[in-house]
């Protein structure tokens, strides 16, 4: 996920354009890491390290790993984890970038700092932001207060990964009591656990996760729009109910419902987290309990 939001941190401070990020994003696609780039990233290397060993690969028949080894930089252990890490997708936006010579590695490595510190992240943040982990990456953007929806939350995430979007990017979790919103599909469940799901926001948003859902390059109406999006909350909630079942826990599904006029939805605790995916941004609504109204 760290590609997404650096990415639109270069682009805000003008660092790359809108065409060098897409270009950037179009060669992650199929890039293969080059290993400097990756333990420099790892902290492993130091910048003058990693391009003192690709100077000598012009000189010498070895392999990076192979001569940061024989220098000492690298340990077997630290090599191998490299190899590992080598289809990263963070690591391949990166090494996109500076093959391209958008911006250097030492550019690369100042704006993920300056990233760090406006946002306040940790360096465990970072890392997990790094990673293709959703478990870890969710718990950056929400509360100590917002635990209870958490499971709900990286369900629909991981759902969305799998059958939206493989480059989901999530905003920082904020609680309401009241939002209003353009158009909104729904699903309501009862049994052990109730709770409300929901996915809102401006009407061409939503269709753009409908399209990328059911695959169809157009949708006709806003009511197809939002049958497709209601399909989309039965699903993470159908899902939801699975992996709960398998500790025990009961839960029945109650109809998804849609409006596609400006709806208020009330109720509290209401966790509202910002989804940007497919083009569009949306707003995932979860709410445990069943004081939730939607009209």
């Amino acid at each position: 996920m760290l590609d997404r939001l650096l990415g639109n941190y270069m682009l805000e401070k003008g660092l790359l354009t809108k065409q060098q990020l897409q270009k950037a994003y179009s060669i992650q696609e199929n890039n293969r890491v080059k290993l400097g780039v990756i333990a420099v990233s790892e902290k492993l290397m130091t910048i003058a390290q990693a391009e003192q060993v690709n100077a000598l690969q012009a000189t010498m028949d070895m392999r990076f790993g192979d001569i940061a080894l024989e220098k000492g930089y690298l340990s077997q252990t630290q090599l191998g984890r490299l190899l590992e890490l080598q289809g990263n997708s963070y690591l391949a936006f990166i090494q996109a970038i500076v093959d391209e010579n958008f911006l250097s590695m030492e550019q690369v490595h100042n704006a993920e700092l300056e990233y760090q510190k406006e946002y306040g992240y940790t360096e465990t943040d970072i890392v997990d932001l790094k990673s293709n982990d959703v478990e870890r990456i969710v718990s950056i953007f929400l509360d100590d207060d917002m635990l209870a929806n958490k499971e709900l939350i990286v369900m629909a995430i991981k759902t969305m990964y799998r059958l939206i979007d493989s480059h989901v990017c999530i905003g920082k979790a904020y609680r309401v009591e009241s939002l209003r919103s353009e158009v909104i599909g729904y699903q309501k469940f009862h049994g052990d656990e109730k709770a409300t799901v929901a996915i809102c926001g401006k009407y061409q948003d939503v269709e753009k996760l409908a399209v990328s859902y059911t695959k169809e390059e157009f949708i006709e109406t806003e009511e197809d729009a939002l049958d497709a999006t209601c399909e989309f909350i039965n699903c993470i909630n159908g899902l939801y109910a699975t992996d709960r079942s398998k500790i025990g826990v009961k839960i029945e599904l109650e109809p998804p419902e849609f409006s596609v006029t400006y709806t208020e939805t009330k109720g509290s605790p209401i966790v509202a987290l910002p989804v940007r995916l497919s083009g569009g941004e949306i707003v995932l609504l979860t709410a445990t309990g069943d004081d939730v109204s939607i009209g």
